[in-house]
């Protein structure tokens, strides 16, 4: 009687369980933006996320959470219930976490529910700036060490990617690194003159660039972008960076790993349908970002192969504190 009392109530307990997945969402839901605002991660969520709402038939409540380049969103959610009430919404530099030393949880921890969009990067400098171009600005570094101004947002962000890229091809860089929270911060800064350049994502900064608050001296792609078309590749200024590219970074909502599938089927569900907004695409493509919106084996797969490539530039540019073979992360094409 003893094991029939208690298999009566794990049944119930597993009846409610379903009963709570099957009624989701009953109360809000937190969604926690790994970066600042004004920022392309925070576009990107507050445009696509009242459509995901809408299809849903729920509430989402988002909120900034900086600091510690992404970090403390990223354990704030990790440390968090696996229930689908607290949502992920971040870019791409947790995959970067565990090789650059700043956590040892990354998108591994999570369930993607949609990858929305892939970024361009894009080299600006202020408006004043005393040259106009790469070329310029790599003359410009030469003629005087340790004078320009160069914004980040700390290690494993898109900042110290592109200027990975930049040191390999062109060797060390001899100039400051003053760090932001954020890109949309940083932004601000170089239109107000504190800093010189900004390796920035293409969305956020083409505003103030149509605007000639500042200007574009190279877009990081082989291929031009529809929403610049006059302004150069990268590879076209300096070959050697084609081999790199294309690179970009990513914007996605994840939940904890745990979290109930048919929550993750839900959620997933009305992601994809909010990025099939005609504003929101509308919105992706005028600012330069590339439409994914995928989930499931997709999204991991993209995932894994985003880490592989980049936590081995890193590597190789020496900007790593442990290596990716550490973790098990291998070298692309082996």
């Amino acid at each position: 009687m003893k094991h029939l009392i208690l298999g009566a109530v794990s049944a119930l307990a597993l009846g409610v369980t379903g009963a709570v997945a099957q009624d989701y969402p009953t109360k809000e839901i937190q969604g926690i933006i790994q970066w600042g605002a004004g920022g392309s991660t925070d576009t990107v969520m507050r445009s696509v996320t009242p459509h995901a709402e809408e299809a849903l038939g729920g509430t989402i409540v988002m909120q900034n959470v900086t600091g510690g380049v992404g970090a403390i969103a990223l354990n704030q959610v990790a440390n968090g219930d696996a229930d689908g009430y607290t949502l992920m919404m971040g870019a791409e530099n947790p995959l970067l976490y565990k090789v650059m030393g700043l956590g040892d949880k990354d998108y591994n921890d999570f369930t993607p529910i949609n990858i929305l969009a892939r970024g361009t990067p894009i080299l600006v400098a202020g408006p004043d700036a005393p040259f106009d171009d790469y070329a310029g600005m790599m003359q410009f570094i030469a003629d005087n060490p340790g004078d320009l101004r160069f914004g980040s947002t700390g290690p494993g962000g898109l900042p110290s990617v592109v200027t990975a890229m930049i040191e390999s091809v062109e060797g060390d860089l001899d100039v400051i690194f003053v760090p932001y929270d954020g890109d949309g911060p940083a932004l601000t800064a170089l239109q107000g003159g504190a800093i010189d350049v900004m390796p920035a994502v293409l969305g956020a900064a083409v505003e103030g660039i149509r605007a000639g608050t500042m200007k574009p001296l190279a877009v990081f792609d082989n291929t031009a972008s529809s929403a610049l078309p006059d302004v150069p590749t990268i590879s076209s200024a300096q070959p050697d960076y084609e081999s790199l590219l294309p690179w970009g970074p990513f914007f996605g909502v994840f939940v904890k790993k745990g979290t109930p599938d048919d929550v993750v089927a839900k959620l997933s569900d009305a992601y994809a349908t909010g990025a099939e907004a005609e504003d929101f695409k509308a919105l992706m493509d005028g600012r330069g970002f590339t439409m994914m919106n995928i989930s499931g084996d997709e999204a991991s797969d993209f995932l894994t192969k985003w880490q592989e490539t980049t936590a081995w530039l890193m590597q190789d540019a020496g900007l790593t504190k442990t290596s990716p073979e550490e973790f098990g992360i291998a070298r692309p094409g082996e």
